[in-house]
C-alpha cells in the first residue's frame, strides 16, 4: 500500500512539473533571425583614364590623354524603378580654355520585362572659359567664353539574352555648346557579351558598337561674332570596339570616326590648331584606349 501511495505521489509531482518544464523549453528554444530589409539607397562611383576623350566622334581633349570620375546616388523605389542623380568630371582642352567639363545629371530608370529605360536631363558645365577669336580666309569665329548647355534624353535597352543587347537613344538641346543652335542626337547601339567559359575565371569580354546622327541648326548670332557659316553641319558618327572586364575594372579598346570633312570639323570645333585652310583633325578617325573602375556600395557589402 505504501508503494502504491508513493507511486501516486510521484506521478502527481511529475504532472505538476511538466508545464514548468515545457515553459522552460519554449523560452530556451533558438530564435529565428529576422530577415534584414535591404536599403533602397545605393551609390555608384568610379574613375577612368583614357588616351583621348571623344564625344560623339569629336575629341574633347585635343587628342590628348584625359581623366574622369563620377559619383551617382541612387534610390530604388522597387526592383523595376530607380531614381538617380549624379555629378561627373572630365579633363578637356577646348578653344576657350575652359578648366574642365563638369556634368550634373538626374533622371529615372524604369524596367519593363527585358527592356530598361532611362529618362533624364544632363547639364554640361565648362567653367573658366574665355572668349577668343580665330581669323582665317573665311572670316572670324568666336570661341564662346561659356559653352555650358543642357540636354534632355530618353534611352531604351533590350536585353535579348545573357549574351546580346540592343538599344537606342535620343538627346536634344535648344543650344548646342551655347551657340544658340538647336541639336538633336539619335543613335543605335549593340553589345555582345562573351560566354564566361571563353576566358579564365573572373575575366569577361564583350564587343560593342554605336552609330549616331548629330543634327544641328543655325547659330544664334545675337551678342556673338560669327562671320563663318552660320549653319552648323550635320554629321554621322560611329564607333566599334572590344572590352575586357575583371572584378571592378574594364579595359575598353575602341575605334571612332565621323563623316565630317576637315573644314566642317573646324566650323563645329573652332580648333585653334587648324591649318591655314581652316581644316581640323579633331573629328577624324581615332583609336581610344580607356581603363575604368566602377563600383557600387551594394557590391562592397
Amino acid at each position: 500500500m505504501k508503494t502504491v501511495a508513493l507511486s501516486v505521489v510521484a506521478a502527481l509531482a511529475v504532472a505538476a512539473a511538466a508545464p514548468a518544464f515545457a515553459a522552460d523549453m519554449a523560452v530556451k528554444a533558438p530564435k529565428v533571425a529576422a530577415v534584414e530589409t535591404p536599403s533602397p539607397w545605393d551609390l555608384a562611383f568610379g574613375a577612368a583614364i583614357m588616351n583621348d576623350y571623344v564625344w560623339r566622334g569629336i575629341t574633347q581633349s585635343a587628342h590628348k590623354p584625359s581623366v574622369a570620375a563620377y559619383f551617382e546616388p541612387r534610390y530604388n523605389i522597387n526592383p523595376n524603378l530607380q531614381l538617380y542623380a549624379g555629378v561627373s568630371g572630365e579633363s578637356i582642352k577646348f578653344p576657350n580654355n575652359a578648366a574642365a567639363e563638369i556634368d550634373f545629371y538626374g533622371g529615372i530608370r524604369p524596367t519593363v520585362g527585358p527592356v530598361a529605360f532611362d529618362f533624364g536631363v544632363w547639364y554640361y558645365y565648362y567653367p573658366g572659359g574665355n572668349s577668343s577669336y580665330t581669323s582665317d580666309n573665311f572670316g572670324v569665329i568666336q570661341a564662346i567664353a561659356d559653352a555650358s548647355f543642357y540636354e534632355v534624353y530618353g534611352k531604351a535597352t533590350w536585353t535579348i539574352n545573357d549574351y546580346a543587347a540592343i538599344g537606342g537613344y535620343v538627346q536634344y538641346t535648344p543650344s548646342y555648346l551655347n551657340t544658340g543652335a538647336p541639336g538633336t542626337y539619335y543613335a543605335g547601339t549593340a553589345k555582345f557579351t562573351a560566354p564566361g567559359t571563353w576566358f579564365p575565371a573572373g575575366v569577361g569580354a564583350y564587343a560593342s558598337g554605336e552609330v549616331g546622327r548629330q543634327m544641328l541648326g543655325d547659330v544664334d548670332v545675337d551678342g556673338r561674332v560669327y562671320v563663318a557659316p552660320l549653319n552648323l553641319p550635320d554629321y554621322t558618327t560611329w564607333n566599334v570596339g572590344i572590352g575586357f572586364t575583371w572584378k571592378v575594372f574594364t579595359l575598353d579598346l575602341r575605334y571612332s570616326d565621323t563623316d565630317l570633312s576637315k573644314a566642317d570639323c573646324y566650323t563645329i570645333t573652332g580648333d585653334p590648331h587648324a591649318n591655314a585652310l581652316g581644316e581640323s583633325n579633331w573629328c577624324g578617325a581615332t583609336f581610344i584606349a580607356k581603363l575604368s573602375a566602377d563600383l557600387t556600395l551594394a557590391s562592397l557589402k
